[in-house]
């Protein structure tokens, strides 16, 4: 027999550059997806190094020097990934086929609702676990984790041969999309922060992507998004050009991992209940313009709409809050991604972060202004860069020097654009700033330094942590580790292994030892609230109408998010036991809201419990 459906309800985001870098070698055999960021091919070139050293295969350096050497590299270390993969896969089903004990182990970490799951222990009760019919059964039914990449849409600069601009797909992010589409993988591509057209018109270039003569997608398209109504864009405009977006991948605005795309107070239950209400109104308005589109370029057209996943990922922390995502929102995987940063089993962090991490309260968590992106950036107290990024700034030598250039998107100087993290623009920026320094005050000095200064290069800073880890020698100027956990890590204080997590995640382990965890949709409103209020204590200048237009459309969705709560919460299952308490925590933060002035007056800066 064939069991259908995914082997796990959960999924590994990708978590900066290096921490997810390899995650399908460590989890895929277990039937666990995991994505891995492409944005850096030197870090690539130097896993791929590192791999084929310790598995004795053969090694060719991909120089810079080759034009095409970014999607080459990126290419060739997807390809090993996919062969390795695959072996270790093969290896885990023999030993599963031979050992008991092994798979008891790995029926423990299966779903508790699995099909999968309840015919293998059939066949442990019946004794069936040595018979051809087992066997069978195992290679039928078991298949590896997908090996998913990801492309952060803005990370898209472009590149020069001496004087001369190079054409448009040696962009950063073209030749990246390019290096994954060349592979031999079988997986899907996440587009993340938003829509590059020229980026997405890029695709079609590429026939994995389209459907081929037995309507197969050998390569599918997963767009990150934050509402429907951006979904419904990016969607309809791939759509049009014959590309199917296999899965919209819902992530909080602002109780997540990295940078933070916060909604116009627009929160995660409501925006997963719209999902819910108009997924079959996205399935064929889309399969419509697909069709169409299909049509005229003369491919095979599906006589029904393609399968569509929706996923969702940001600050879930409990089985409960799993189960409910699931069950109440029909979603067809959840992203754990911050906690799995404490499980070496799964994500690659050097030791010192990682007990940085296990060690790190609430109050250590916080949204920083670090990123040259100008978007708002998750990050944790005490991290090695913030040690060294002072050390410069005291010396007065801040910046960075820029090696990689990844995030040297700013025009205003260089029409080949620079970093704001780095020295150069830095440098002009305080020379800037000196030269009017006697028309403002000392604090406005202050502050509008600390603006400046406080940029990191998270190009080197996101890649560190892997080279660490892996003992790979870090070459350069000294940057220390950046690292981008959600604020849900607070509550999660100590290492655990893969075996451990997955059994939290479906409700037969506890791994958390802080009993004062909010709840997932608590903390975001939390955050939201309090984002709103710092938005409006920090504005400066003259405040317009349409400014106040906007917080008080803010300040509308977040009280329309409580009543929404307060509808849902309130009489769900999952949530039984701390019913009192949601129903204390959203009352609470309605009277907050309801206080917080949009108009000239600051405001009030009055404490937010959990």
């Amino acid at each position: 027999m064939a069991i259908t459906g995914s082997i796990h309800t959960f999924h590994i985001p990708v978590m900066g550059l290096a921490y997810t870098i390899d995650s399908p070698i460590r989890v895929a055999q277990y039937g666990i997806s995991s994505v891995i960021s492409i944005i850096d091919d030197d870090l690539v070139e130097k896993m791929r190094a590192f791999y084929c050293r310790k598995l004795q295969l053969p090694y060719t350096e991909i120089s810079k020097k080759n034009r095409n050497h970014r999607a080459e590299r990126i290419m060739h270390y997807l390809n090993l990934v996919d062969i390795i993969v695959k072996e270790k896969f093969e290896a885990y089903k023999n030993e599963l086929i031979q050992s008991r004990p092994a798979l008891e182990h790995y029926i423990s970490m299966l779903p508790n609702k699995s099909e999968l799951k309840k015919k293998l222990q059939e066949f442990i009760v019946e004794g069936m676990h040595l018979k051809d019919a087992f066997k069978a059964f195992i290679h039928k039914n078991l298949y590896p984790g997908s090996i998913d990449v990801n492309i952060m849409t803005k990370i898209d600069k472009d590149n020069f041969s001496g004087d001369d601009q190079l054409p448009i797909e040696y962009n950063d992010a073209h030749a990246a999309f390019r290096g994954f589409a060349g592979s031999t993988l079988h997986s899907s591509l996440v587009f993340s922060a938003g829509m590059n057209p020229r980026l997405y018109g890029y695709v079609e270039h590429f026939k994995d992507f389209f459907p081929d003569a037995n309507l197969e997608i050998k390569k599918k398209i997963i767009l990150k998004v934050s509402d429907y109504r951006s979904a419904f864009i990016q969607g309809s405009f791939l759509a049009k050009k014959g590309i199917w977006v296999s899965e919209y991948r819902i992530e909080s605005g602002l109780n997540c991992g990295g940078h933070a795309f916060a909604t116009n107070g627009h929160l995660l239950g409501p925006i997963l209940q719209e999902f819910k209400d108009k997924k079959e109104e996205l399935i064929q308005s889309t399969h419509a313009l697909l069709i169409q589109a299909l049509g005229a370029k003369k491919l095979p057209v599906p006589p029904k709409p393609f399968p569509l996943k929706i996923s969702v990922q940001g600050g879930v922390g409990t089985a409960g809050e799993h189960s409910f995502l699931l069950e109440h929102y029909h979603i067809d995987s959840v992203g754990w991604g911050s906690p799995f940063l404490l499980v070496p089993e799964a994500t690659m962090v050097d030791n010192d972060t990682r007990q940085l991490l296990i060690n790190a309260k609430e109050s250590d968590f916080y949204l920083s202004n670090i990123s040259p992106l100008g978007v708002p950036f998750n990050s944790v107290k005490g991290v090695s860069n913030d040690y060294w990024k002072q050390k410069r700034i005291d010396e007065r030598k801040a910046g960075s020097s820029c090696p990689k250039k990844f995030l040297a998107l700013n025009k205003d100087y260089d029409e080949r654009g620079m970093c704001t993290a780095s020295k150069k623009y830095q440098d002009i920026k305080l020379k800037e700033l000196s030269a009017e320094k006697e028309y403002m005050s000392a604090d406005e000095f202050r502050e509008r330094k600390k603006k400046i200064t406080e940029k990191a290069c998270l190009c080197v800073g996101l890649a560190n942590s892997g080279y660490l880890a892996n003992d790979i020698p870090v070459k350069g100027q000294q940057q220390g580790v950046v690292i981008c956990p959600g604020p849900n890590l607070a509550y999660f204080d100590k290492e655990v292994s893969l075996a451990e997590m997955i059994r939290h995640i479906y409700g037969n382990a506890h791994v958390m030892t802080q009993s004062q965890r909010p709840n997932m949709f608590i903390k975001e409103l939390k955050m939201y609230v309090e984002y709103l209020k710092k938005e409006i204590a920090g504005f400066r200048g003259a405040v317009t109408s349409v400014q106040i237009k906007k917080w008080d459309s803010f300040k509308s969705n977040l009280l329309e998010g409580i009543r929404y709560y307060e509808e849902v919460l309130l009489v769900e299952e999952h949530f039984r036991e701390i019913w009192q308490q949601l129903q204390e925590q959203l009352e609470w933060y309605k009277s907050i809201v309801e206080k917080i002035a949009v108009k000239e007056e600051p405001a009030t800066a009055e404490a937010i419990p959990r």
